[in-house]
């Protein structure tokens, strides 16, 4: 054997010997970032950029890099086969129906996928026409995911979406004669929403019947806009009611609660959501793209270039990622309860053990705190969060925090 051999050396960072014994790897799903979009929201903390006003987007070149960085990856992952794909953004819609179909040909051609892959594509109302949906279904996308926020005109503008109600509903409609599964996002306690606004939003969405939707309460997120100038927000207590309102709405329609931001019908959960939430594996493709992947003995950690001039140079040159590190023991438990105490299902202890390669001893002061506060109840085999763990989250994720 040639231990001089660059290649080799290379690999030996991720299978050689190191802290943990994974006696398996969890299932592998793939991330792919398309970083443009018509304007930056205010809100939004992703690695977004606003297209230049003439400009288009470079398309072409862009999955020739996707395609270099996929290629570099493939080593890593031999052998795993991929349960779920989301192309997000950015507006991944900006993109033509065939540089979508080119972009999913390329994937199928190179990873191992699983039968019935779920193959999602966000796409927002502002970059609607007729047919393009369709176009993305025969392109082989099989959910949809479509960023209305409201259905109300005045706090569509208050949050700097490019599109208005109309837009918001043609693009929903056409979303329910294309897509079996297809989710909608709404967002709750905008800038001046009053709980009557905030139903009427919920109650037009499931008007189209959606098997899947996900409700998100704005945030103000550090370096946006909205961070340099706050708008003013509903208060808690208003927030909390607005919250036990989509709750009771969603379940009269027949979508469970499953995440404490998603809302589904039997057999529509977001597999590829679920995965990071159950601490599986992701590669990250595409313009500050994150991935985390498992070997036997660590877990790594990977962000691509954030700029996607940048990206592109380096991805076509071989070399995208911009950094990588092995996440450490106390690291891999917290990571791991920070997603899984998001279901509202819980977690079984030996997915804990398999995931992090460490035993449930690892954070049983966390669980002993937490089922004293009355945030958790466990047993043995399973761990799950009360309805008051679910109510006070941050406060039931902080309890597993390294020391």
């Amino acid at each position: 054997m040639n231990h001089d051999n660059p290649a080799l050396q290379d690999m030996q960072r991720y299978i050689g010997p190191g802290p943990l014994r994974l006696p398996s790897l969890p299932p592998l799903s793939l991330y792919v970032h398309i970083p443009w979009c018509l304007k930056k929201c205010p809100y939004c903390d992703f690695n977004s950029h606003a297209i230049k006003e003439g400009e288009g987007t470079p398309e072409a070149r862009y999955i020739d890099a996707l395609t270099a960085d996929l290629e570099a990856t493939l080593p890593l992952v031999w052998g795993r086969t991929v349960s779920s794909i989301f192309i997000g953004g950015g507006t991944p819609s900006l993109f033509s129906p065939e540089s979508i179909d080119r972009l999913i040909a390329m994937i199928r051609a190179r990873l191992m996928l699983e039968a019935g892959c779920e193959i999602t594509l966000e796409a927002n109302p502002g970059t609607f026409e007729k047919d393009r949906f369709k176009a993305f279904h025969a392109a082989g996308v099989t959910r949809l995911s479509i960023g209305v926020q409201s259905f109300n005109d005045a706090h569509l503008k208050a949050i700097g979406r490019v599109h208005d109600a109309a837009q918001a509903r043609a693009a929903a409609e056409e979303a329910a004669q294309c897509f079996d599964t297809f989710n909608l996002d709404l967002m709750y306690a905008l800038p001046g929403q009053s709980p009557a606004q905030l139903e009427e939003d919920v109650r037009t969405a499931l008007g189209f019947a959606p098997p899947h939707l996900s409700i998100y309460h704005l945030t103000i997120e550090p370096n946006t806009l909205f961070a340099k100038y706050p708008p003013r927000l509903p208060d808690g207590d208003v927030a909390y009611a607005m919250l036990d309102r989509i709750t009771a709405l969603t379940e009269a329609a027949g979508l469970a609660r499953y995440e404490i931001s998603a809302f589904a019908k039997a057999a529509h959960r977001c597999t590829h959501n679920t995965n990071y939430w159950q601490f599986g594996d992701y590669i990250g493709i595409g313009a500050g793209a994150h991935g985390k992947l498992s070997f036997a003995h660590r877990v790594m950690r990977q962000v691509r270039y954030r700029d996607p001039k940048q990206y592109m140079e380096h991805a076509l040159a071989g070399n995208a990622v911009a950094q990588e590190h092995e996440v450490s023991k106390q690291d891999l438990a917290f990571e791991f309860m920070l997603n899984a105490l998001r279901l509202k299902d819980g977690f079984l202890v030996r997915d804990f053990c398999t995931r992090t390669g460490q035993p449930v001893t690892a954070i049983t002061q966390g669980l002993k705190a937490a089922e004293a506060k009355g945030l958790l109840k466990t047993n043995l085999v399973h761990i799950q969060p009360t309805e008051r763990g679910f109510d006070f989250l941050s406060d039931l994720q902080e309890l597993f925090l390294p020391g």
